[in-house]
């Protein structure tokens, strides 16, 4: 089973899931993720897959705003927009935004660019609100091997700083909530298939996941939380309802 996750990058919390019907994909369980929430004000990102007309009209007539990673799935619009960010860039004309992270021996250099010179894009009058188009380069550096990506984007939001901070919060859901869902959960080794028990029990993981990294004893690490609310029936009854066991 396949789900869709909404995740608030600030907040840390896991705001919805969506099951991805058997015969369909996340395009069609986007929009219905979409209606659980009130998005007004937020800015939603999405993978490649959701990159699509109607899925940026509906969050727009949400009243938020979008951030969408354009792929070559879109053959044409892609082409022109890494075209034109290329050459841009190339030629010294957009302003790079760059950060440097070190983990593990691994260096990881992010160089953010942004234009709002899209008059000449002919599938602009197709994307709602469509403001900006934007490059993400990655150069990672292990050893001796350097890897070079780039990543585009669709965005209805200008400004290189908020686009460079609404990325970078994008990519948080993979160590904020797959990851820890996988290591601390066993999400991916759990194999319940039986009627809606697999959709049931990852509703419960994220509920947990929520509680626990919200609770007040944040010293603790998140695994020795939830250690000690299995273990601690008081503890438990705090992290479920905030409030002291009588």
């Amino acid at each position: 089973m396949y789900l869709v996750s909404a995740y608030a990058s600030k907040a840390r919390l896991v705001l919805g899931q969506q099951a991805v019907e058997g015969k369909s994909n996340e395009i069609t369980a986007i929009p219905k993720l979409l209606d659980m929430l009130d998005i007004e004000g937020a800015v939603i990102t999405i993978d490649a897959m959701g990159c699509q007309k109607e899925i940026a009209k509906k969050i727009v007539e949400g009243k938020a705003d979008y951030v969408l990673a354009l792929k070559g799935n879109h053959g044409q619009l892609h082409e022109d927009v890494q075209l034109w960010l290329d050459t841009e860039w190339k030629k010294g004309r957009l302003t790079i935004f760059e950060t440097i992270e070190k983990d593990h021996g691994r260096i990881e250099t992010r160089r953010y660019a942004l234009s709002d010179q899209i008059d000449w894009l002919e599938q602009k009058k197709e994307w709602v609100k469509l403001k900006t188009v934007g490059v993400v380069e990655s150069i990672r550096e292990t050893g001796d091997k350097i890897s070079i990506e780039r990543r585009y984007y669709l965005n209805s939001i200008e400004g290189l700083s908020k686009f460079s901070d609404t990325v970078r919060a994008h990519w948080s859901i993979e160590n904020q909530q797959h990851g820890v869902l996988d290591v601390q959960f066993g999400e991916d080794a759990n194999r319940s298939r039986k009627d809606h028990s697999a959709e049931n029990l990852a509703v419960i993981r994220r509920a947990s996941l929520n509680l626990l990294r919200h609770s007040e004893d944040s010293k603790r690490s998140l695994r020795k939380r939830q250690l000690r609310a299995a273990l601690n029936d008081d503890y438990r009854w705090t992290t479920l309802t905030g409030s002291t066991s009588t």
